[in-house]
């Protein structure tokens, strides 16, 4: 079916995106209501914590990540790029959404009191890995002229520029996930950070291939 809209203007990109992150929200108040991460006598994570701090700030990288590919999805025909696009979508948002629902349940406010990436400054407990730079951008995020050059590419120069962007971005959860992994022993933390760095180690060695392949 033909459409009036160029890739470029956003209008039907930015419908997809606000439905991507609606339905985060409620896969969040179905991870709320169907599966709790506080156990009874199990300790409820503080608003400045290191799992509160992970909890909103990966929310954060993973809305991105769903932007990201949605605008890949409309900005290029190729069917492999458009199905991983489709997966890290439905993936991170439905990740989103855990996140949300545990702030929820520990009855914390989705913003926090303290500048993002605060958690991420402090040393870790056993002293394996730096603080991140205070003032970064959170590890792996894009910029702002990054994203909107993604928006006006196409074809396999779209493509080039999503998996060389999503590849950085993969990384920076990779990071926030070991950072986490060192400042927590909740189970539910470090079974979603676990989770994390399984699926998205393996997204980064298919997205290497795919942009080599696209470099020849």
């Amino acid at each position: 079916m033909e459409q009036d809209e160029s890739p470029s203007t956003g209008t039907g990109r930015g419908a997809i995106v606000v439905t991507a992150l609606v339905t985060a929200v409620v896969v969040g108040a179905a991870a709320y209501s169907l599966g709790r991460m506080s156990a009874p006598g199990r300790p409820v994570p503080g608003n400045t914590s290191a799992e509160a701090g992970f909890a909103r700030d990966m929310q954060v990288h993973h809305i991105q990540g769903v932007e990201m590919a949605m605008i890949i999805r409309e900005g290029t025909e190729d069917e492999g790029v458009r199905l991983l696009a489709y997966d890290i979508a439905t993936t991170q948002a439905h990740q989103a959404g855990q996140l949300y629902g545990w702030l929820v349940e520990w009855r914390l406010r989705q913003a926090g009191s303290e500048p993002p990436m605060t958690w991420m400054m402090a040393p870790d407990p056993a002293g394996d890995h730096t603080a991140h730079a205070m003032g970064a951008l959170m590890p792996g995020m894009a910029t702002s002229a990054q994203m909107a050059e993604l928006s006006t590419a196409s074809g396999v120069e779209a493509e080039r520029l999503f998996l060389s962007l999503m590849i950085a971005h993969h990384q920076g959860a990779l990071e926030m996930a070991e950072a986490v992994l060192d400042r927590t022993n909740h189970p539910g933390a470090v079974t979603f950070a676990d989770a994390v760095l399984l699926s998205q180690a393996s997204e980064i060695d298919l997205m290497t291939r795919m942009l080599a392949d696209r470099n020849e």
